[in-house]
């Protein structure tokens, strides 16, 4: 009777750390489970076609995402570290409980048979569960990164964009102020070449009247020597005259004093 209650406390023993493993790991997986929904979810909401890169951008400058970058790459690198165990433990139960079904499926009755076939189908399930959130934990990462460099992308080309825009704005003042600065160019010429011509006429009115002016200047000479020289004759015909009438009166003294009685 002690050895059947003792067989009876072991197997009771053995039942309850197999529940209570079988919870640990029912809550583990189901983290992981957990885990990978939720990146389904943040890789939806990042596809979202009517919220734009650059409203991301800024979500991601939110003061929260500032305090949590310098512990990010740790965090990435450490649920990349966790995954990859778990999918390799996946991995060793899938081929553990596959070799067991290969080498002993005939000689087990159908239970156990039945729950070979349950550890063997969750084994598998835990595979996909781990490969697919380590999968989509890497698709996230770099789905932010892609995000965020079309973001500073638009950002770059907007406003290349706007210095083209002003480029070309710019460009079409200078051929406007060109044509205008041609047209006045050629208005300028044809109006020097009218000055020109205004020009030319006076100049020749002006000639014109400078010759006529210098042949009044010499006409006006001519007159003048005349007039000299005729003074010069009248002034030698006086100092004559008054000789002649000097000696007259030296000649004929007398007849000057009767005058004067």
């Amino acid at each position: 009777m002690s050895t059947t209650a003792g067989f009876s406390k072991q197997a009771c023993r053995r039942k309850a750390s197999q529940r209570t493993r079988y919870w640990e790991m029912t809550l583990q997986w189901t983290a992981v489970a957990s885990f990978l929904y939720a990146e389904i979810v943040v890789l939806l909401i990042l596809c979202l076609p009517f919220v734009s890169p650059n409203r991301w951008q800024k979500i991601f400058k939110f003061r929260i995402w500032n305090q949590i970058a310098p512990y990010w790459n740790k965090g990435f690198l450490t649920m990349i570290i966790i995954l990859i165990i778990l999918f390799l433990d996946a991995v060793r139960e899938v081929r553990k409980y596959s070799g067991k079904e290969s080498s002993t499926g005939d000689k087990l009755n159908p239970n156990m048979f039945d729950h070979l076939h349950m550890k063997l189908f969750r084994a598998q399930r835990n595979l996909y569960i781990s490969g697919f959130s380590l999968f989509l934990w890497l698709i996230v990462r770099r789905v932010v990164t892609l995000i965020n460099q079309l973001a500073t992308a638009l950002e770059t080309g907007s406003a290349l964009q706007a210095q083209v825009d002003g480029a070309n704005e710019a460009a079409k003042r200078y051929m406007v102020d060109n044509e205008q600065l041609k047209q006045a160019l050629v208005k300028g010429k044809q109006r020097s070449a009218e000055g020109n011509e205004v020009l030319k006429k006076e100049v020749a009115n002006l000639t014109k009247e400078l010759r006529s002016a210098g042949a009044a200047l010499k006409r006006s000479y001519a007159e003048v020597d005349a007039m000299k020289s005729q003074t010069e004759m009248l002034t030698k015909e006086y100092d004559r005259l008054l000789r002649e009438h000097q000696e007259l009166q030296n000649y004929h003294p007398g007849t000057e004093a009767k005058k004067d009685q």
